[in-house]
């Protein structure tokens, strides 16, 4: 039985999609439209039931339904790629930028950008676009800052935690593909290290085959 992987085209999954293809690891890849309801529907939320992407089905059947979970799973059942450092010390600082990227980044201000609407109460009314912009400029300003964060903690040169590629750099990454896609601007660092994550093959040959121009 192959992983089967559910993900949508530049969404976060996109980040576990490049981790997979780092690894060379053959999967079967499922596309959950989120816009269409696909996440919503029984059949996905028997085996993801919190209904979010990315899901990893693994060879036992048993699923994984969060990025972390899955990025810490592919790093440590191959741990020859070196996706999560061997020193502890450098281990923890990967994990926790991983966190950061997921939690502050994408959980506290991209969301507001995407998803504005979940943070009005409006009593059963269609929330107004001035509240809507407000939540948007809301997100906005978490991000930039949540960036302005990273510019002090990432080095001048390599990746996040040092020369080897890691589970923190492909979750950093698609934030920062997001800015991009937002119009966001990411301070000198940050935007040396969006660069050269993107300039990488195996990311090029992901966001081809996602649909997007390299």
């Amino acid at each position: 039985m192959a992983l089967k992987f559910y993900m949508t085209p530049g969404s976060c999954s996109t980040g576990i999609h490049i981790l997979l293809e780092t690894l060379e690891l053959p999967f079967e890849a499922w596309i959950v439209n989120i816009p269409a309801g696909d996440h919503l529907r029984p059949e996905y939320l028997k085996i993801n039931p919190r209904g979010t992407i990315p899901t990893l089905v693994l060879d036992d059947g048993s699923a994984l339904t969060d990025f972390k979970s899955i990025a810490l799973w592919l790093a440590q059942t191959y741990p020859r790629a070196k996706l999560l450092p061997e020193d502890p010390a450098l281990a923890a600082q990967a994990v926790d930028l991983l966190e950061f990227a997921l939690i502050q980044l994408h959980g506290e201000g991209f969301t507001r950008i995407f998803t504005s609407e979940r943070y009005i109460s409006s009593g059963g009314a269609k929330p107004g676009q001035q509240l809507k912009d407000d939540v948007t400029s809301h997100g906005r300003e978490i991000v930039e800052q949540a960036f302005g964060v990273l510019e002090k903690r990432l080095p001048a040169e390599g990746y996040a935690v040092g020369p080897t590629f890691s589970i923190a750099d492909a979750a950093l990454f698609y934030n920062e593909f997001w800015a991009e896609k937002t119009g966001i601007p990411l301070p000198p660092r940050v935007l040396a290290h969006y660069q050269r994550v993107r300039a990488r093959p195996v990311v090029r040959q992901v966001l081809a085959e996602e649909g997007y121009r390299t």
